[in-house]
């Protein structure tokens, strides 16, 4: 295979060098030589896809959208992580805290950045669906660090949880592995918090390829990364740090709720500030 193929990725933590650096020695040794060019966002990167600068994007939910707005549905998902799939979102109060979301009305809700999916998006689509109408209904408490990398780096979706912590609002929204995560390494404890409500469940990262992308270096490509083993001592430093046990092929099921709240809250219109 003589195609080089060029992989996008945005760069939002140092160790995604790394995560890259192993993926394409393996693949080089595989027959399927790749570059990898990285992006300080997902703006630029989903331009970038396409305009036909890069073969594959290493796409967010959100840059999966984006990416099918840019081309007029030209995209193709063909890869994610196990843990990519069938994640959700949950509302966290203290234990004393609302019984219901209505209980909600009338108070704060403490939030992630701008463009974090799981932390910000999702959840004000839920409460959307559920008649209560950010700004009217509820105030929001955004925590916007790091706008442009989707919510990647955590950052604002923990920074909404210690404002939540600290009694400046009344919930605060968190993907159910830092659920899990925040629980099990002490950040907080589950006997002074406790879940709400939880969305439907939703797909997170996803390897985008344009339509006219050749199905035969496609083929390839999927091919080595399928190859990759957890059982393997290399790649699963990889893979912890780029938080997967396997690749799975790519879907497009799971990715409705983050549609809903995008139009809902005419984001990629320039509405919501």
């Amino acid at each position: 295979m003589s195609h080089t193929v060029i992989t996008g990725a945005v760069l939002y933590d140092p160790k995604v060098s790394v995560i890259w650096d192993t993926i394409a020695r393996f693949f080089d040794s595989q027959g399927v030589p790749m570059d990898v060019v990285f992006y300080t966002n997902y703006a630029l990167q989903s331009k970038a896809l396409a305009e036909g600068h890069l073969d594959i994007a290493w796409n967010s939910p959100l840059a999966w959208l984006e990416s099918q707005r840019l081309t007029n549905n030209g995209c193709r998902a063909i890869a994610m992580r196990d843990t990519d799939r069938d994640r959700c979102t949950h509302f966290v109060v203290r234990k004393d805290g609302p019984k219901s979301l209505a209980e909600l009305k009338g108070a704060t809700i403490a939030l992630g950045a701008q463009d974090s999916p799981q932390a910000t998006l999702i959840p004000l689509g839920h409460l959307l669906k559920n008649g209560l109408e950010p700004g009217r209904d509820v105030s929001v408490k955004r925590f916007d660090l790091l706008v442009g990398k989707h919510g990647d780096h955590i950052g604002g979706e923990l920074e909404a949880f210690r404002c939540l912590q600290k009694g400046e609002a009344q919930a605060s929204a968190m993907l159910d592995l830092n659920w899990q995560t925040w629980t099990g390494d002490g950040t907080f404890s589950p006997e002074e918090f406790r879940i709400l409500e939880t969305t439907p469940n939703f797909d997170h990262c996803v390897f985008t390829v344009r339509d006219d992308f050749p199905r035969e270096i496609e083929t390839k490509w999927l091919k080595a990364l399928f190859a990759m083993s957890y059982d393997n001592p290399d790649h699963r430093e990889m893979m912890d740090l780029e938080g997967l046990k396997k690749w799975e092929p790519g879907r497009t099921s799971g990715f409705g709720p983050l549609d809903h709240a995008v139009r809902s809250l005419g984001f990629f219109e320039g509405d919501f500030r």
